[in-house]
Formats: C-alpha cells, structure tokens, sequence
C-alpha cells in the first residue's frame, strides 16, 4: 500500500506540472477564475487518484462482510452494505459546489471577449454620432459610397449596376420585370406603414401597363390602372410621404426600409442590415444612390 501511495503522489504531481506547462500562461493575469480552475483541477486529481488506490487496495486485501440480500441470482447474491461514506461525501460536495458555482461563483462580472468587444463598439458608436450628427450633403455621399462599397457592393458591385444583372441595378428604376413580379406576387417585407401589398392587384393587359409606366420612371400620362397603385403609392407614385414605398426615386425612406427589413424580389432576397449599419451610414447610403442615379 505504501508504493502505491507513493506512485499516487508522484502521478498527481506529474499531472499537476503537465496541466500548469499546457496552461501556465493563463496564471500571469489576476483573474482570479484562472486560480479557481487550477485548484479544482488539483482537487479532481487528488480525489480520483486515492478513490482509485483505496478501491484498488480494497480489492485486494478486503473481505466481503455483511448481511446477505434474500435475492441471489445463480447462487450470487448482494451484501446489505451502506454506501461507501467517502463516495457519499464527494457526491454531496459535487453537488454543493455545482450550486455555487452556477448561482454565485460563475464569471458573469469578470472579464469576456465579448463584452469587451460589445463595449469597444457602443464607445465608437457613441462617437461616431458625436461627430457626424449634422453632416452636410457632401460628407453623407462620401460616407454613403464608402459604406456601400464595403457593405453592398459584394452583391450590387462597385458601380451599383448589379453585376451582370445578378442583384438590382441601383442607378437606375426598378425593371419591369421586377414591376411585375411585385405585382404578382404582392410585397410584404419592407415595415410600411400601410402594411402588405396584395398580390394580383392587377393582371394581364393592366399590369402589363403599369410596369411599363413605373419601369420608365413614371413619365408621362399614367394608364388607367395605375389608381389602384396610386391609393397607396399616391398620384405621383412617391409613397404619400413614407406611408408606401416611394415608386418614383430611391429615397432615404426607401433605402432605410430596405436595409433594415431586406427585399424579396424577382432576383432573390437581400438579407437584413439591421444593427450592420447606423442610422447616420444608412442616411448617408441613401444620399449616395441619390448622387449616382441614371438621368
């Protein structure tokens, strides 16, 4: 017995030292968690180290004691014997430290990653609208062509002509088969305050029409079945002042539906930008379609 409890001191330094050589640099800090894990570390291998030497020695020296059980199975049967106090006490512990540890003892106050990130972004945010809360029409085009070409850009392309027709053209109108897809199929993913367009407002010959008129920059007298657009998008097609997206121009209330809801379209779905981008960068987007749109 004595060997063994020498070579179980011996292997509980050696795992000691290997754990403190794989993660001794995480020591340095006065995070206190750090020290918390290596003395449980310490504790788990000094438990199981003498569990296992007291069990092993039982096997071999110890006699089975006890009254019998009345249940035997082929001529073996079980001893009516108390559990073992020291098994009993490590399991009760467990389960005290598991409740300290998950109701006062986890790190929620101590340093993260994340919270540090999440800290370092809001103080930018902070100074970002500090110091461009009135840019002028010159600063918002130069931040919107900066932020579209890192954000947008990807799938609009640098020039914004939607590579190869791959995403929407954003220097010029809407096509009129993206016209007519609306119109098929209805919309209901932009957050207006008028709330869903159906679909089939409008079918045939009429919505033939429509997307001609609107695809060609509403110019022009508007056909006869453009009164059902124009109960929401207005007479002139330009969203009775953000009530329904604007037909007309992308605006700033358009834009900023957009990148906060994303589109469904006939050309696949753009996903939100909502919490990519602040309000000032989504002012300033818009302001930079505004400047390159087609004449």
């Amino acid at each position: 017995m004595k060997k063994m409890v020498i070579g179980g001191i011996i292997l509980i330094v050696a795992l000691m030292a290997g754990t403190y050589f794989v993660a001794g640099d995480a020591f340095q800090s006065d995070d206190y968690i750090n020290a918390l894990t290596m003395l449980g570390a310490f504790a788990i291998i000094v438990i199981t180290v003498f569990t296992v030497l007291k069990y092993v020695n039982q096997i071999k020296n110890d006699t089975a004691t006890g009254e019998l059980a009345d249940e035997s199975w082929d001529g073996i049967g079980e001893f009516k014997n108390p559990i073992p106090s020291g098994w009993g006490i490590i399991f009760i512990g467990t389960i005290v430290w598991m409740l300290w540890y998950f109701f006062i003892g986890y790190p929620t106050n101590q340093f993260s990653q994340i919270g540090q990130y999440n800290d370092e972004v809001n103080e930018y945010n902070s100074k970002f609208e500090k110091q461009w809360k009135n840019p002028s029409k010159e600063t918002l085009e130069a931040m919107g062509e900066s932020t579209f070409l890192v954000q947008c850009s990807p799938c609009h392309g640098v020039d914004a002509e939607g590579i190869a027709g791959k995403a929407q053209d954003l220097t010029h109108r809407i096509s009129k088969e993206q016209v007519l897809h609306i119109i098929k199929n209805g919309q209901n993913s932009l957050g207006y305050a008028m709330g869903a367009m159906p679909p089939l407002m409008a079918t045939g010959a009429d919505a033939e029409a429509i997307a001609t008129f609107v695809a060609g920059g509403l110019k022009g007298e508007a056909p006869a079945a453009f009164s059902a657009c124009a109960s929401c998008h207005g007479p002139d097609g330009k969203g009775m002042n953000g009530m329904a997206p604007n037909l007309a121009e992308y605006d700033e209330t358009l834009v900023t539906h957009v990148l906060e809801h994303g589109k469904k379209g006939a050309i696949g779905t753009m996903p939100s930008f909502k919490g990519r981008l602040n309000e000032t960068q989504e002012k300033a987007v818009a302001a930079f379609l505004s400047s390159i749109k087609a004449q």
